[in-house]
């Protein structure tokens, strides 16, 4: 249980993206005091949590309702992962971050920086996968831990932005965030080889 809880949330945390994560958020935020940050993080990190524990126990209900296998939502997810780990390599942004609404708003936390920034179609995606995946007692009680703990990791890394962007600066976070693009690449392939073999296997 305690290797199956470091796996999932060393996957969710890259998953998240969090260099990418931390950009948006200083972009989105220009201006703000400090205090105002915090309490964006904050509610931003609490629509995160509560989108994906909607998600991860979504998955198996959806996915029956709807008539479609783990199997094939396990290619699509992948699919739509690895389009996004490639626009993270190319350039260092999101597919599904272009066109955020412009600053006429009057709480960004919700929308756009918990989604579609923090949690985007990928990101549902794959939640819904590990959901349905896991399905004896431990195996969930060790997702829900890992998916709680990176959502931390991303809020301290949140709150730690200005440290990192005077450390790295914004070229760091660029090269960062391709490096998550690698690792979500390969996140991809394994979802997707593994939908594909559990196909085959069926036929």
């Amino acid at each position: 249980m305690i290797s199956l809880y470091t796996t999932i949330t060393i996957k969710f945390f890259f998953l998240f993206a969090p260099f990418f994560v931390i950009s948006m958020f200083l972009v989105l935020t220009q201006g703000e005091s400090q205090q105002a940050k915090k309490k964006i993080i904050h509610r931003a990190m609490v629509a995160a949590l509560l989108i994906c524990l909607l998600l991860f126990f979504a998955g198996p209900v959806l996915f029956s309702v709807i008539g479609i296998t783990l199997d094939s939502f396990r290619i699509g997810a992948g699919t739509l992962l690895f389009l996004t780990s490639i626009s993270l390599v190319n350039n260092g942004t999101r597919s599904h971050a272009k066109g955020l609404p412009d600053e006429e708003r009057d709480d960004i936390s919700v929308v756009p920086l918990a989604i579609p920034v923090i949690v985007g179609p990928a990101t549902i995606g794959t939640v819904m996968v590990y959901g349905a995946e896991l399905t004896a007692p431990a195996d969930i009680m060790a997702g829900l831990a890992g998916l709680t703990t990176a959502l931390l990791g991303l809020m301290f890394s949140l709150y730690s932005s200005g440290l990192i962007i005077r450390a790295i600066g914004r070229t760091g976070l660029n090269v960062l965030s391709k490096i998550s693009g690698l690792i979500l690449a390969a996140m991809a392939a394994e979802i997707i080889f593994t939908g594909i073999a559990s196909f085959m296997s069926k036929l």
